[in-house]
């Protein structure tokens, strides 16, 4: 979240000064000169998706040339090496160490698991690890991750795979305080900069690999939405907005290339100017919680869609001008129902599980105009709520499994000493002596006392957001305020 300057520095920049015939002659000239890659994440989170090859008949259809996994499952690679769709494996952040510490693990890891795809002109990337470097209760693996991909890059070569990228992906929790205000100013954390991601910069610019960042506008602006327009955040053509950043005097009409060019900087700043940038991840939910606003299918389309076009556009960023961002993919094909966390992590799909598309899109950015799109449904939480909100048990999902709910109030019993006092025997909330009034208080107030560092009302699904104060008598329940 950007600080008081950094606010204020958003406040000086975004002038009412866009030129949209300007943005659109610039994107138009580019066009014939980029190829454009824009596919989507396959999650396989949820325990009512459909079988392998009905997802990637859907993501073709959806206008996708790529699809992204995070593991390297040999049915999914199969099916998707069979589908004429170009296809992204990845090694679980859980392998890294054996593979960082053992040639021959690696070895062994890319004869079973990528040996039987070997002449697919469709595999041209992997992955090792997912936002490593995000995980501080990883702190173990950060400086095993080079290592591991080094040993996988011999593999491959040794296994006649050598025209595949070995890759990794980034999210923006690696810039210091995951700062694009201005994108200029971007720099590495200090924890990982020398330590881990020189070294890394330095094995991608030998070996003429990108660098996948996940880049997602709505974090970004519903941390700032008071001063970054939502037009801007959803990429939209000619919002009127302009964003200049003072470090280097360019102007930005979008906050993506702001996102993208900030960790451009960077790596600059590391030494390696150099290294290519793809995305990994980039999207927009479509539901989320009461505390998460702006999730919606109206911005979520418009998002993807204006996505989709400003990528087959060319136009590159401001900092890198008819680069291609490439690959680039959508995260997700599909909402997944067994994600953790806060309710937008649920609810990223272009797809339902049954195959209904959440809303119309063509990630080619080529087959439909914007005006082509039938109507969307109107946006009704565009503001935060304003007003206090609490953290229940839910009930509207038939009778409370109280085994599985005393094992949560328990686990967030042990996380904070006296947090479940109230509810303990001559406690002000120990009446009604009931399983899910006792959870109820201590969810709302686990979710007080965390919410802001990484906390959301889950609980492993048994808990839901309410506006209703369940307070009563003497008992008073923790509540987080929304501004």
């Amino acid at each position: 979240m950007a600080t008081p300057l950094h606010l204020l520095l958003v406040l000086a920049a975004i002038v009412t000064a866009a030129t949209p015939s300007c943005v659109a002659a610039a994107a138009s000239s580019a066009a014939s000169t980029a190829e454009h890659i824009l596919g989507v994440n396959y999650g396989t989170l949820g325990d009512n998706l459909p079988l392998p090859q009905r997802g990637l008949e859907l993501a073709r259809s959806a206008g996708a040339s790529a699809v992204r996994f995070y593991d390297a499952n040999a049915t999914m690679l199969a099916a998707a090496a069979a589908s004429g769709l170009e296809f992204v494996p990845s090694v679980p952040n859980e392998l890294i160490p054996s593979l960082a510490a053992s040639q021959r693990a690696a070895d062994a890891w890319v004869a079973t698991t990528l040996l039987p795809f070997r002449g697919n002109p469709r595999l041209r990337y992997l992955f090792v690890g997912n936002e490593v470097l995000s995980d501080p209760t990883a702190r173990s693996r950060w400086p095993r991750l080079v290592p591991a991909m080094a040993n996988v890059h011999r593999a491959l070569h040794r296994h006649g795979l050598g025209s595949v990228k070995v890759s990794t992906t980034f999210s923006m929790h690696e810039l210091e305080g995951q700062n694009v205000f201005p994108p200029s100013a971007g720099a590495f954390r200090p924890d990982i900069a020398g330590a881990v991601v020189r070294p890394l910069l330095a094995f991608l610019d030998r070996t003429g690999s990108p660098l996948f960042v996940d880049a997602y506008t709505y974090f970004t602006w519903s941390a700032n939405h008071t001063v970054v327009p939502l037009p801007y955040a959803l990429l939209a053509p000619a919002s009127g907005y302009v964003y200049r950043d003072p470090g280097t005097g360019l102007s930005y009409t979008n906050l993506l290339d702001q996102m993208l060019d900030a960790v451009v900087a960077a790596m600059c700043r590391a030494g390696h100017c150099g290294v290519g940038l793809a995305l990994a991840e980039t999207g927009w939910p479509t539901a989320g919680d009461l505390d998460q606003f702006g999730a919606n299918v109206r911005n979520a389309a418009t998002y993807n869609r204006n996505l989709a076009r400003h990528l087959a556009s060319g136009a590159g960023t401001p900092r890198r001008p008819r680069a291609r961002v490439a690959p680039a993919m959508v995260f997700a094909l599909f909402n997944e129902d067994l994600k953790w966390g806060p309710g937008t992590e649920r609810h990223w799909g272009l797809f339902y599980p049954n195959g209904s598309a959440v809303y119309e899109v063509d990630l080619t950015g080529r087959r439909r105009s914007l005006p082509s799109y039938p109507p969307l449904p109107p946006a009704s939480n565009d503001r935060p709520y304003p007003g206090p909100l609490w953290c229940v048990v839910a009930t509207d999902k038939g009778p409370v499994n109280e085994t599985a709910v005393r094992a949560q109030v328990a686990a967030a019993c042990a996380d904070v000493p006296g947090l479940c006092d109230p509810v303990r025997p001559g406690g002000a909330c120990f009446l009604p002596d009931t399983v899910s009034a006792h959870a109820s208080y201590v969810f709302s107030a686990h979710w007080n006392r965390f919410s802001e560092d990484y906390g959301g009302c889950y609980f492993a699904g048994f808990a839901v957001e309410t506006t209703v104060d369940p307070s009563h008598g003497s008992c008073k329940f923790p509540s987080i305020l929304l501004k």
